[in-house]
């Protein structure tokens, strides 16, 4: 197995995470010895390959960004650059490494913006999120000054991209995992959890609101980002195949029928803060993506319908407590 994780290992073993352990290196060693990507080696490779250089400015609290005044090695840009491209796409971002700007398909930016002055403030406490993608938000918590950060993604291209990050941040407090929520155990340890685009992936919402529950202090704070549909509590979009293009979206509740699930698994103080529609400004083609994006995702002659037909994504944060 790998040492990569040792470090995480050695901070939680001081912190009010130690009960992970009985659990964590047994599933993270399953992980590497059986259920690697085949692509995983030429990513990592592709960041052992990036160059070294010493951060001396980083920038998390109105962007994710690192500096130096001291010169960078020969060829820094052009070598950077083709490695990082490696790890395409890019989803989640942007980030801003030494004068390279790796512009996302997602501006996640505004995403944060827009939670930013409805959560509790973050200074020194335990963050999770929940379906991190490649981690931005883990560096935006980090610079509302929470104490330890963790993020979990099955996906493991978006691990890679956090490694290629991490690799220039080298900020040991903000950690990202390869594992999905199935695979906690209920730890009651976080202040804060975050489960931004990830609920209408789920074949059992209400199941998955309760993992999130779980992962609570009594009292702690629930994040929750999704897409919804008008309409009262009753209403849920269960689409006959795709929506927006995307084969693995299950429900699509109202802001009022997920009131009522947030309720039924026992969050109290639940407030919708925010909806959204998603725009072109947010979502889109980059260099960074060679996919697809939003424009291909809704109906030419109606911005306001997908490619399907359905409402075009339209998304909620709620704030809740456990």
């Amino acid at each position: 197995m790998t040492d990569i994780f040792n470090n995480f290992y050695a901070q939680i073993a001081q912190n009010k995470l130690s009960h992970w352990l009985e659990s964590l290196p047994k599933q993270l060693n399953h992980w590497h010895s059986s259920n690697l990507h085949g692509e995983y080696k030429q990513w990592m490779k592709n960041i052992d390959l990036l160059p070294p250089v010493e951060p001396e400015t980083l920038n998390l609290s109105t962007s994710v960004s690192v500096s130096t005044t001291q010169s960078l090695p020969p060829g820094f840009d052009k070598k950077t650059t083709h490695h990082l491209m490696q790890l395409k796409p890019w989803r989640k971002g942007p980030y801003h490494l030494h004068g390279i700007d790796v512009d996302t398909e997602w501006r996640s930016d505004f995403k944060w913006d827009r939670l930013a002055p409805h959560i509790s403030d973050l200074t020194d406490r335990y963050v999770l999120d929940v379906g991190c993608g490649s981690g931005y938000h883990l560096w935006r918590m980090k610079g509302a000054d929470a104490k330890f950060v963790v993020g979990i993604d099955p996906t493991q291209l978006f691990f890679a991209q956090f490694m290629a990050v991490q690799h220039f941040m080298q900020e040991p407090s903000v950690n990202l995992l390869p594992l999905g929520i199935d695979d906690l155990p209920p730890l009651k340890s976080f202040d804060t959890v975050f489960s931004m685009g990830v609920l209408y992936h789920r074949k059992s919402p209400m199941d998955f609101l309760q993992q999130l529950k779980a992962q609570l202090v009594k009292g702690g704070e629930l994040i929750l980002e999704t897409l919804i549909i008008e309409g009262d509590e009753n209403t849920v979009l269960v689409p006959d195949d795709r929506y927006a293009k995307m084969r693995n979206v299950w429900f699509i509740p109202s802001a009022k029928a997920l009131e009522g699930w947030l309720n039924k698994v026992g969050f109290s103080n639940i407030r919708l803060v925010n909806i959204d529609q998603t725009t072109l400004d947010e979502q889109r083609k980059t260099d960074w993506i060679d996919t697809e994006s939003l424009e291909d995702f809704l109906d030419p002659n109606d911005p306001n319908k997908t490619i399907e037909g359905y409402p075009a994504p339209l998304r909620a944060i709620f704030v809740a407590n456990a």
